[in-house]
């Protein structure tokens, strides 16, 4: 079991936990958390270009000249795709670019990342994001507090509205479920700040 520090929003130490290595401290598996980021952007493609084919476009009905005797290449449609404001041909259509991963493939990848997190010191509990009130300044002084700079990642076990909103107008600072976090976030954070009773949920939910 690996042991941190649980800090208040004051930065100060009130505690210490025992979290399972099972989700904090494996072997980073690399190829695994590629495969996972891969696949959340794939996910988040909307798959909506779309371009006209020669049966799409507007005229073309005709032959443009006779087959023979122009000195001229045979030409069928003036809406092939050789010609200007012709259909394209091969071009990109509407589809779904997303795909499922293996659930335990899944487990695995935010084990690792969580597990890189915390060997790097990156991974920083609170007891509580004790916010009684809709306001940025007090995130910021808790972040400040914790000596969090950069891309922030905020865990809770439970959305609450409050530090969502307030959280939300800080430059590079997101925040989540455990229960919904995902590698690419995870990774993409510079620091996971993660209140006690998230991290307890991720470890019921990836141990």
């Amino acid at each position: 079991m690996a042991k941190f520090d649980v800090l208040d929003i004051n930065g100060a130490k009130v505690d210490t936990v025992e979290l399972s290595d099972a989700v904090f401290g494996i072997t980073p598996n690399e190829k695994v958390m590629h495969m996972a980021v891969v696949n959340f952007l794939a996910n988040q493609r909307q798959g909506t270009q779309s371009t006209l084919t020669r049966a799409e476009v507007s005229g073309g009905g005709r032959k443009p000249w006779r087959q023979k005797g122009t000195g001229r290449a045979r030409q069928g449609s003036i809406r092939s795709p050789q010609w200007t404001h012709g259909g394209v041909a091969l071009g990109p259509k509407p589809r779904d670019y997303s795909y499922t991963m293996n659930k335990k493939v899944k487990r695995l990848a935010i084990c690792s990342a969580l597990s890189a997190k915390a060997a790097e010191g990156k991974l920083v509990i609170v007891n509580d994001f004790a916010i009684n009130e809709f306001s940025t300044k007090a995130v910021v002084k808790m972040l400040d507090n914790l000596n969090v700079t950069g891309k922030t990642l905020m865990v809770q076990a439970v959305a609450d509205k409050k530090v969502v909103k307030s959280a939300g107008n800080i430059p590079g600072v997101q925040t989540t479920v455990a229960t919904t976090m995902n590698v690419y976030d995870t990774i993409n954070a510079k620091t996971l700040v993660v209140d006690l009773a998230a991290a307890k949920k991720l470890e019921e939910v990836f141990a």
